[in-house]
This record gives structure tokens, sequence and C-alpha cells, in this order.
């Protein structure tokens, strides 16, 4: 039952990234970025009701009133796709979200990507890609926009972490802007490879802002990889049952 409600969803979030993303398209040559920004949005919103309703997936979050530093660097534990669908409508609406360059290449979501107020970033530019990162960061918070970072970079698994990139702390180092740091458990119900969502709630902590202005590039990663880390080890780590 698990695996066929998975493939139902999988359905239909093809078929949401169908009608939103050609909406978007259409829609870009008449309205401002902004009105990109909220059909993203709520494209998010409606896949959050999909996985509730149909995979039994729901969300509980805590800490939503350290959102109201926006606009922030927001670091996010990375452990599945479902933070990359469903967290976008939990936080502000003015975001940019840092993203690999890969990801434009792929059908109308790539599309969408490269008309939104998105931050692709070629990870295999080295410092080039930090300058493109900082360029692009700062001017988005300049402009009100909240910079959301996966710091690990890739996807990992409940109860292991990677190295933390130090982008996102270097962006807040020279903009002077605050981190708030965000953990979940999102890969014990959806996995990073594999079709199932298993039913349950995710738990989704948000952390007190982190101040930037007088410190250092490394001590801002490393407050930051603490928090998300330490908060990791409280959430948990299994399904119920």
């Amino acid at each position: 039952m698990t695996l066929l409600r998975a493939i139902v969803y999988f359905v239909c979030l093809t078929m949401t990234i169908l009608l939103y993303g050609m909406t978007a398209l259409i829609l870009c040559r008449f309205v401002a970025k902004t009105h990109i920004d909220r059909i993203v949005q709520r494209w998010s919103r409606a896949n959050a009701w999909l996985q509730k309703h149909i995979c039994g997936l729901d969300v509980q979050i805590t800490g939503q009133e350290h959102l109201a530093a926006a606009p922030c660097i927001l670091m996010v534990k990375h452990q599945s796709a479902w933070e990359t669908i469903s967290l976008h409508h939990h936080l502000p609406e003015r975001q940019a979200w840092v993203l690999k360059k890969e990801l434009l290449h792929i059908p109308i979501m790539g599309w969408v990507l490269r008309i939104g107020s998105f931050i692709p970033i070629d990870r295999h530019a080295g410092r080039r890609a930090m300058q493109e990162l900082n360029q692009a960061g700062a001017e988005a918070l300049q402009a009100g926009r909240s910079v959301l970072i996966f710091p690990e970079g890739t996807r990992t698994a409940p109860g292991t972490r990677q190295k933390y990139n130090i982008g996102g702390a270097m962006l807040a180092h020279k903009t002077g802007y605050p981190v708030v740091p965000i953990a979940h458990n999102a890969g014990v119900y959806w996995a990073r490879r594999g079709l199932k969502k298993h039913p349950g709630t995710i738990q989704v902590r948000i952390g007190p802002p982190i101040t930037t202005a007088d410190k250092s590039t490394r001590d801002i990663l490393a407050l930051t990889e603490a928090w998300i880390e330490e908060t990791m080890q409280t959430l948990p780590g299994q399904r119920p049952g």
C-alpha cells in the first residue's frame, strides 16, 4: 500500500510540475518575478497537501518565530527531495535558493528555475562558484530575499553527515546578515533514494538566528553545524513501530 500511494503521488507530482510550470512559463513574459515566486510557493503548498492526503506524510514545525530575522541566510539539513519540494511554502515568501546548475537542464522544472529567484551554482567551478554565490546572494539579501543553502551540498541518510561547505558561512561573513539553521528528519520517511514515502510526521526545527557581523567565516560555519547536528540528535531517527 505504501508503494502504491507513492506511485499515485509521483503521478500527481508530475502533473503539478506540468500545470504550475507551464503557468509560470506562460506568465513570465507579462508579470514580475515576484509573481513567479508565488506560483512556486503555491506549487509547494499543493504538494504538501498531496503528500498528506495520499501518502499520510505530515509535518510539524517549531521555531517559526525565528524567521522574523528575514532576510537571512537559511542553512538547511539535506536528507531527501522532501525539503526541495515542500519546505518552500513553510518559509517566508521572498526566498532565493542556491542550487546546482545541472538542475536547469530538467525540462519544465529547469526552465522555471531559470526565470525564478534561484541562484544556480556550478559546483565544479571552485573559486568562481564562490564569487557567483557571494555576488548573487548579496543582491538577493539586499532585495529582501532570504538565501537558502544546503551546506552539505548533497543528501545524507539519517544518522550520517557530510562535510559542511563554507559557501553559506562566507556569504554571511561578507554581508553581515544572520544565519538561521534548520534541522529536520525528512529522510526517515522519504529516503534520499527510492520511491516510497512512508506515513508519519516530519519534525522540522528552526533555530535562533546566529549573528555574524563580529564572527569569522569558520566561526559562523562551526556554530551553524553544531546547532544543526546537535538538534538532529534530538529528532526521531526511525519510524514509530
